[in-house]
């Protein structure tokens, strides 16, 4: 999605807006496009009137630096709203002397390597990749892949934790290692050769205009680079993408070609339970999918609201789903924006503010969505909607219907 260096307007916009619509009717055309009717499951009448609305902006256009996104990683506030239990004493440990660095990674040491134990705090390498890995198969989502331990894989793990009965710590030890891989599915080779197809490489890629009307005149917001997809594909960033793949060109690459990538989850499977509600915690920035016992089935790391846009508190529920959606500008209702200018439709895509998927609540002008920027997803603040990576939001999307329930609650427990 686009760079953190350069998200400027269009990152304001993300925190602030939500509104989405059906594509506006030009020159009088009156067909409908099935490739872009975005509505694709509602319950009760259809329509434009169930998008939602931006709820304002922040008063000035900011970029977020990496700078801010990394103090929002290794911020550990959520801690406030869970009770963390004391790590055993006595815990076994595969390798207590192991030293790793980011540099260190590489497809071979994953794969092969030793796991460092145990695995918490301000790291990076080899072991905090395959713990991520392991993460996104057993959906228990650590956000986007980067090899970097931060609060989204610690608020994996620990939920994973409570979930199975272990200590919740959010370390891995060599107890919660074993559980983890289990999980998710015993993989063999955590980072595995992905021979690109030509849907993998498809474009067009685009350069995104920092104009909002400019946006507008385009047909879809896509992918700036080839490098931008494969990451968004393989739930990682570029950067490591990048690496383990030391003698490709990302950008240049064809389909045939062979990467090295993270070994995802199946989009296919489903937990052994089926979703009856949905808990969001603000203080703890995540989301929930809860079975009728109360199991976590899913777990995701959310951006939510900020004091300045809090996030509702309740009880709603998901009104409809929408793939691809529009997005509606309304400058009459974001702070800092002239109130003179002209409202605009912004096309979907990818680098659409509101993502891939939208899913409108029964709270007016709340929804959860999807993003254009992954890597801050958990690291900033939202105008008060749920944003999650577009492929968490996808993955819940296809799990869910209108009329699950939506429970908002100011606490770290499920």
């Amino acid at each position: 999605m686009t760079s953190c260096r350069t998200l400027s307007l269009l990152l304001v916009l993300l925190l602030a807006a939500c509104e989405i619509e059906y594509p506006p009717k030009r020159n009088g055309d009156t067909s409908t496009d099935t490739a872009t009717t975005p509505v694709t499951r509602t319950r009760g009448p259809a329509g434009p009137g169930q998008a939602a609305t931006p709820l304002g902006a922040e008063e000035e256009e900011k970029e977020l630096s990496d700078a801010q996104v990394e103090a929002g990683r290794l911020d550990d506030s959520w801690k406030r709203t869970v009770k963390m239990d004391a790590a055993p004493r006595n815990a076994t440990r595969m390798d207590t002397t192991l030293s790793e660095s980011w540099a260190d990674i590489s497809a071979e040491r994953v794969n092969t390597g030793p796991m460092k134990l145990p695995l918490g705090g301000d790291v990076a390498g080899p072991s905090v990749l395959r713990a991520q890995i392991l993460l996104d198969r057993a959906a228990f989502s650590p956000g986007v892949i980067d090899g970097r331990w931060g609060k989204n894989t610690e608020k994996a793990i620990y939920w994973m934790q409570k979930r199975e009965g272990l200590k919740a710590t959010g370390q891995v030890d060599s107890t919660t290692f074993a559980r983890l891989h289990e999980l998710a599915g015993a993989p063999g080779q955590p980072v595995a050769p992905h021979t690109l197809s030509e849907e993998d490489v498809a474009g067009p890629s685009k350069k995104i205009p920092e104009d909002i009307y400019e946006k507008a005149k385009m047909d879809r917001l896509y992918y700036e680079t080839l490098s931008e997809k494969l990451g968004e594909l393989f739930h990682a960033t570029p950067e490591l993408l990048a690496h383990l793949n030391p003698e490709a060109t990302l950008d240049s690459l064809a389909a045939g070609d062979t990467l090295y990538v993270p070994a995802l989850r199946s989009d296919q499977e489903k937990a052994s339970g089926q979703v009856a509600r949905l808990l969001i915690s603000d203080g703890g920035h995540f989301l929930h999918a809860l079975d009728a016992q109360d199991r976590i089935l899913y777990h995701f790391p959310s951006t939510l609201g900020s004091t300045y846009d809090p996030s509702p508190e309740g009880s709603y529920e998901v009104e409809s789903i929408t793939v691809d959606p529009w997005w509606h500008y309304q400058p009459s209702i974001l702070a800092g924006v002239d109130d003179s200018e002209e409202e605009a439709q912004i096309p979907p895509g990818p680098n659409n503010a509101v993502g891939k998927v939208w899913m409108a609540l029964t709270k007016e002008h709340y929804g959860i969505h999807g993003t254009s920027a992954p890597s801050t997803i958990g690291y900033a603040t939202s105008a008060g909607c749920v944003r999650l990576t577009n492929w968490d939001a996808l993955f819940l999307a296809r799990r869910i219907d209108a009329g699950t329930p939506v429970v908002f609650k100011d606490t770290g427990g499920a």
